[in-house]
Protein backbone atom coordinates (compact mmCIF):
# COMPACT_ATOMS: atom_id res chain seq x y z
CA UNK A 1 0.00 0.00 0.00
CA UNK A 2 1.33 3.51 -1.06
CA UNK A 3 2.12 6.08 1.78
CA UNK A 4 3.02 9.38 1.53
CA UNK A 5 4.40 11.38 4.60
CA UNK A 6 5.05 15.17 5.10
CA UNK A 7 7.61 16.88 7.42
CA UNK A 8 9.06 20.12 7.56
CA UNK A 9 6.20 22.81 8.08
CA UNK A 10 6.06 25.61 11.40
CA UNK A 11 5.98 28.77 11.60
CA UNK A 12 8.03 30.96 9.60
CA UNK A 13 8.14 34.93 9.89
CA UNK A 14 7.51 36.59 6.46
CA UNK A 15 10.36 36.79 4.50
CA UNK A 16 11.88 33.66 5.73
CA UNK A 17 12.27 30.02 4.23
CA UNK A 18 10.76 26.57 4.65
CA UNK A 19 11.88 22.93 2.69
CA UNK A 20 8.84 20.64 3.09
CA UNK A 21 9.76 16.81 2.64
CA UNK A 22 7.27 14.05 1.32
CA UNK A 23 8.82 10.11 2.04
CA UNK A 24 7.28 7.82 0.06
CA UNK A 25 6.61 4.29 0.51
CA UNK A 26 4.99 1.08 -1.09
CA UNK A 27 5.47 2.41 -4.50
CA UNK A 28 8.10 2.34 -7.52
CA UNK A 29 8.43 6.00 -6.80
CA UNK A 30 10.36 6.87 -9.88
CA UNK A 31 7.43 6.02 -11.60
CA UNK A 32 5.51 8.55 -10.36
CA UNK A 33 4.40 12.12 -11.22
CA UNK A 34 4.51 13.84 -7.51
CA UNK A 35 2.86 17.36 -6.60
CA UNK A 36 2.09 19.79 -3.97
CA UNK A 37 -1.12 21.07 -3.08
CA UNK A 38 -2.18 23.27 -0.26
CA UNK A 39 -5.63 24.15 1.55
CA UNK A 40 -5.92 27.15 3.33
CA UNK A 41 -8.28 28.08 5.98
CA UNK A 42 -11.91 28.72 4.07
CA UNK A 43 -10.60 28.10 0.62
CA UNK A 44 -10.27 25.02 -1.69
CA UNK A 45 -7.64 22.87 -2.19
CA UNK A 46 -4.87 24.31 -4.88
CA UNK A 47 -1.92 23.03 -6.97
CA UNK A 48 1.03 24.85 -5.83
CA UNK A 49 3.89 22.64 -7.36
CA UNK A 50 4.20 19.88 -9.49
CA UNK A 51 7.63 17.22 -10.75
CA UNK A 52 6.57 14.61 -13.31
CA UNK A 53 8.62 10.91 -13.53
CA UNK A 54 10.83 12.79 -15.88
CA UNK A 55 11.69 15.81 -13.60
CA UNK A 56 9.69 18.28 -15.56
CA UNK A 57 8.10 20.69 -13.18
CA UNK A 58 5.35 23.61 -13.17
CA UNK A 59 4.10 25.81 -10.71
CA UNK A 60 1.55 27.75 -9.75
CA UNK A 61 1.91 31.74 -10.48
CA UNK A 62 1.18 32.50 -7.36
CA UNK A 63 4.89 30.72 -6.12
CA UNK A 64 6.95 30.86 -9.29
CA UNK A 65 10.10 32.03 -8.52
CA UNK A 66 9.66 31.76 -4.48
CA UNK A 67 9.30 27.84 -4.36
CA UNK A 68 11.16 24.84 -5.88
CA UNK A 69 10.11 21.48 -6.47
CA UNK A 70 12.58 18.82 -6.44
CA UNK A 71 12.86 14.83 -6.19
CA UNK A 72 15.57 12.35 -5.34
CA UNK A 73 14.33 8.95 -6.58
CA UNK A 74 17.16 6.82 -4.38
CA UNK A 75 15.46 8.09 -1.28
CA UNK A 76 12.16 8.17 -2.58
CA UNK A 77 11.74 11.96 -1.35
CA UNK A 78 10.10 14.93 -3.23
CA UNK A 79 10.46 18.23 -1.74
CA UNK A 80 9.17 21.94 -1.69
CA UNK A 81 11.50 24.61 -0.84
CA UNK A 82 9.79 27.37 -0.08
CA UNK A 83 11.52 31.14 -0.29
CA UNK A 84 10.63 34.61 0.96
CA UNK A 85 7.32 33.59 2.37
CA UNK A 86 4.16 35.73 2.58
CA UNK A 87 1.55 35.65 4.73
CA UNK A 88 -0.83 34.06 2.17
CA UNK A 89 1.57 31.16 2.05
CA UNK A 90 -0.04 30.26 5.18
CA UNK A 91 -1.81 26.58 4.71
CA UNK A 92 -1.70 22.94 4.62
CA UNK A 93 0.55 21.60 2.51
CA UNK A 94 -0.39 18.31 0.84
CA UNK A 95 2.09 15.41 -1.01
CA UNK A 96 0.37 13.80 -4.03
CA UNK A 97 1.30 10.82 -6.28
CA UNK A 98 -0.67 9.71 -9.52
CA UNK A 99 -1.02 7.45 -10.84
CA UNK A 100 -3.07 6.31 -7.99
CA UNK A 101 -4.54 9.68 -6.35
CA UNK A 102 -2.65 8.58 -2.94
CA UNK A 103 -2.49 11.49 -0.44
CA UNK A 104 -0.46 12.01 2.59
CA UNK A 105 -1.95 14.03 6.03
CA UNK A 106 -0.04 17.00 5.21
CA UNK A 107 1.65 19.27 7.18
CA UNK A 108 0.98 22.88 8.21
CA UNK A 109 3.10 25.94 7.30
CA UNK A 110 1.95 29.20 9.04
CA UNK A 111 3.70 32.51 8.01
CA UNK A 112 3.23 35.46 10.38
CA UNK A 113 4.86 37.92 12.08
Amino acid sequence: QAQLVESGGGLVHPGGSLRLSCAASGMVFSMYDMDWYRQAPGKQRELVASITSAGITKYADSVKGRFTISRNNAKNTVHLQMNSLKPEDTAVYYCHADPGDYWGLGTLVTVSS
